[in-house]
Parts: C-alpha cells; sequence; structure tokens
C-alpha cells in the first residue's frame, strides 16, 4: 500500500473515531444539553438532531437517499485519495471522508445527524454542527490550501 493511501486511511479513521465519541458523548448527556450549556460567551454545547444536510437543506429528505449521495461522493472522494501522490491531499481526502462516514453512521443508525456545536455573535447563531462536519471543512480547507503551500516562491 502506497504511503499516501496510509496517510489518507489515517485520517478518515480518526475522522470517524473522534466524531462518534464525541456524538456518544452528547446523546449521553442529551437531557442536559437539550437547552444548551454555555463553555463561553459566543459558544454553546447543544443537542440537536439535523435530518438535512448542511445548513439544514433538503430536510425532511428520506434518511436512505442522503445515505446513498453520502456513499456516492466517498466513493469519488476514495479514488481521488487512492490517485493522489500528494501527502497533504491524502489526509485531505481522507479528512472529508470520515466526516461524511461519520455523517452517513448517524443517519443509518437514527435517521438523521447528531449535531452539538453551536456558535454565535448576540443573537445570531450559526447553524449547529458536529466534529465530522469540522473534518469535512478542514479537509476542503486543505484542499485549497496544499497546492498554494507546494508552489515554489519566486524571489523578489
Amino acid at each position: 500500500m502506497k504511503h499516501t493511501t496510509t496517510l489518507g486511511l489515517m485520517s478518515t479513521l480518526c475522522a470517524v473515531v473522534v466524531d462518534q465519541a464525541s456524538k456518544i458523548a452528547v446523546v449521553a448527556n442529551a437531557s442536559t444539553l437539550s437547552s444548551g450549556v454555555l463553555v463561553f460567551p459566543g459558544f454553546n454545547l447543544v443537542y440537536h438532531r439535523n435530518d438535512g444536510v448542511t445548513f439544514g437543506l433538503l430536510n425532511g429528505a428520506p434518511w436512505w437517499a442522503l445515505v446513498v449521495l453520502a456513499a456516492i461522493v466517498c466513493l469519488w472522494l476514495v479514488v481521488l485519495m487512492l490517485r493522489t501522490k500528494e501527502e497533504g491531499e491524502a489526509v485531505a481526502y481522507g479528512l472529508i471522508i470520515g466526516g461524511g462516514l461519520g455523517n452517513v453512521i448517524d443517519r443509518v443508525r437514527v435517521g438523521a445527524v447528531t449535531d452539538f456545536l453551536d456558535f454565535y455573535v448576540w443573537d445570531l447563531h450559526w447553524p449547529a454542527f458536529n466534529l465530522a462536519d469540522t473534518a469535512i471543512f478542514c479537509g476542503v480547507a486543505a484542499l485549497i490550501v496544499w497546492p498554494r503551500l507546494k508552489k515554489p516562491r519566486t524571489e523578489q
């Protein structure tokens, strides 16, 4: 197995494990978190189930349709991860795949995704999200930044 593939698979596994462990802790404390717990001004821990996708889009769509969609995207990303020769890209693809799989696991188990990170400014709340979403965001950000880090810098 290629070194890059190993890195990608390790980042996938880490994203899934951390995501699922955090969601288990949140569900175990759902009664406490249902009304929100202030961590610091601008950040609460909450318990929320989202049956849609990003920002609640596709709310009410059948859970299995969202699972199929996520599986197709994850399979495409696995192909990209297997083809890359760049370590950073492999890790980024792994994070996105792991985040996607973490949310798929929720959909299969309970029909919705557990969200619990609630950031806000005054009364303006960003939609609650979870560590799978964070892994996806970090993976996408890495795919955007990685090529710029690899470019040789020109002296001026």
